[in-house]
């Protein structure tokens, strides 16, 4: 046990001479791809409401409703527990985080597996929702200040690398599922419980990845022949360190969190819906005898997202090395209004093409934004506890978690069922609405300044 404790410690994840840096975003690329298991939770759905039916609901089956709590229960601990543990994460270092990250993940897995096969519900919310989502956050964030720290001169790129992950973690787990429920499926059971445990263990491993490669660098350490550039030299600087107790006291930092939470409710309350809205929308196009848009092709239609999702989170952090945080944000802000706006028109022309482009732009400033807030973060913040000031924003993910699926749901079913607005009309308001969210956000942005002095940390 002893020799466990000494291997986690942070002193002892110090690289050595000579180690290359390039191999930290791949370790850190093995968590987030398991983490972003998450996104592709909606694939167990049906088969947990069949647990003892197996072929169709019975009595005593979980519902939809019950079941879909598990992954609201694992976002907001994702976004808690990120705020919880951030401070100590920056003391223990990532070896230790990333270590307690893959037992959580992989231990939601297990308790999950027990939860179907006693069939209580409880031990899949304690499972996949609680310590799933303490995985998850643990997960998240355990990388991002260390990548920060080993790319000074491109943080941007660095974390996205990352984070692109995340977004592309739902490719990989979503197939995987599925086959995997597959091969266990016996007239007895839907096979869900048996792939709880594999998905556990094959999780557990590959996160152990990223445990055993993962450094930190030296104290002091640059990359050969990079020197910081000085302020005002229109590079992107690293800012005066200020500590995460006293980052939650500055404006720039609810400047931020309401950056991040006003692009994420644009995003993530039409991720939710993609697949009903473009069938909706779209409803009155016939292509010969059949609809233009089949279950089918908007099923490709949500798949196209997630890799525009993924992308996004590469292209725009790397970007954002190049144009700045603050601008990047602005476009981010500027061009998704005029798409949300634009979007209802797409659907009164039949446009198929423009909607879909429209939407592909807007994830991928979506995960976009997701990636770039770390490095906007050091921008402002410096890059002592980095890691800890992103965690407390993280609050504004489940936020807008709350916040967008329910005004996209809510303002659809007003519109449909009190004021008889036919199905295909039904998002106009709410694209309007995103729109001036998303000029709310640009207003936050431009208004960010650099911190002042008097919260620098004095050592």
């Amino acid at each position: 046990m002893h020799q466990i404790s000494a291997f986690l410690h942070k002193s002892n994840t110090v690289a050595s001479s000579g180690f290359n840096r390039w191999l930290v975003p791949p370790a850190a690329l093995s968590i987030h791809l398991c983490i972003g298991q998450i996104y592709a939770y909606s694939v167990f759905n049906k088969p947990l409401t069949q647990a003892i039916g197996i072929g169709e609901p019975a009595a005593g089956d979980w519902s939809l409703v019950q079941v879909g709590h598990i992954f609201s229960i694992a976002l907001f601990c994702l976004g808690a527990s990120a705020a919880v543990f951030g401070k100590w994460l920056e003391r223990a270092g990532p070896r230790k985080a990333m270590f307690a990250s893959a037992l959580c993940f992989s231990g939601g897995f297990f308790v999950s597996a027990l939860g179907v096969w006693l069939h209580e519900i409880w031990l899949l919310y304690l499972g996949h929702g609680v310590l799933g989502g303490i995985g998850l956050g643990l997960g998240y964030i355990s990388p991002v200040s260390t990548l920060i720290k080993w790319f000074p001169d491109r943080p941007g790129m660095a974390t996205g690398m990352a984070i692109m992950g995340f977004g592309g973690g739902a490719m990989l787990a979503s197939p995987l599922s599925i086959q995997l429920m597959d091969w266990f499926r016996t007239p007895h059971s839907t096979g869900v419980a048996e792939t709880f445990l594999v998905m556990g263990g094959l999780y557990f491993a590959y996160m152990m990845f990223g445990v055993l490669t993962v450094r930190v660098p030296p104290a002091d350490w640059k990359p050969e022949g990079w020197q910081a550039p000085a302020p005002g030299s229109g590079s992107q600087v690293a800012g005066p360190d200020v500590d995460a107790g006293t980052a939650i006291r500055t404006p720039q930092f609810y400047l931020l969190f309401g950056v991040l939470m006003l692009n994420v409710t644009a995003g993530i309350g039409v991720l939710g819906q993609a697949s009903v809205m473009i069938q909706e929308m779209f409803s009155e196009r016939v292509v010969g005898d059949e609809r233009a848009v089949t279950a089918v092709a908007a099923g490709g239609f949500v798949g196209l997202l997630s890799l525009f999702n993924m992308a996004g989170r590469f292209f725009w952090s790397s970007l954002s090395d190049k144009i700045g945080r603050r601008r990047t944000y602005t476009i981010f802000f500027l061009l998704g209004a005029v798409l949300y706006f634009l979007i209802p028109l797409t659907g009164q022309m039949g446009n198929i093409v423009l909607f879909v482009g429209a939407f592909c732009v807007i994830m991928s400033m979506y995960g976009g934004g997701f990636a770039t807030i770390p490095a906007y973060l050091r921008d402002m913040f410096g890059t002592l506890e980095v890691g800890a000031i992103h965690g407390r924003l993280l609050l504004a993910w489940s936020a807008a978690a709350l916040l967008g699926p329910q005004l996209v749901n809510n303002i659809r079913a007003y519109q449909i069922e009190t004021l008889q607005v036919p199905a295909a009309n039904a998002y106009s308001t709410t694209m309007y609405i995103m729109a001036g969210l998303l000029l709310i956000g640009f207003v936050c942005n431009i208004s960010i300044r650099p911190v002042q002095e008097k919260y620098h940390f004095k050592g």
